[in-house]
């Protein structure tokens, strides 16, 4: 459960430097709860096909990560902000990230 929520939040940062086939596949099974089976008949390609396509992009999401740190640094301005005593300043600094 942890690596499907660490997957769909490096996803929601890192989604545009995906194909658009990528895309396709890792919503379908991380937010549309497919199947690899279900997927494969869908796509009319093997579920071994699937299951690569979905290791290749979790690489990849997790190689971004590793390159430019968003989540890691998003993760610690939330820290930081979480001590801002002032609302107004805490929600305009939230609404940036």
């Amino acid at each position: 459960m942890e690596d499907f929520v660490y997957f769909n939040n490096l996803y929601d940062l890192y989604n545009c430097l995906l194909t658009s086939k990528q895309k396709m596949y890792f919503e379908d099974y991380y937010f549309n709860n497919l199947s690899l089976s279900e997927m494969a008949e869908s796509y009319k390609v093997s579920r071994n096909a699937i299951f690569k396509q979905l290791h290749i992009v979790t690489d990849k999401l997790k190689e971004y990560e590793n390159k430019m740190g968003l989540f890691k640094k998003k993760n610690q301005l939330l820290k930081i902000i979480e001590k801002i005593k002032d609302e107004n300043i805490k929600g305009e600094i939230e609404e940036l990230i």
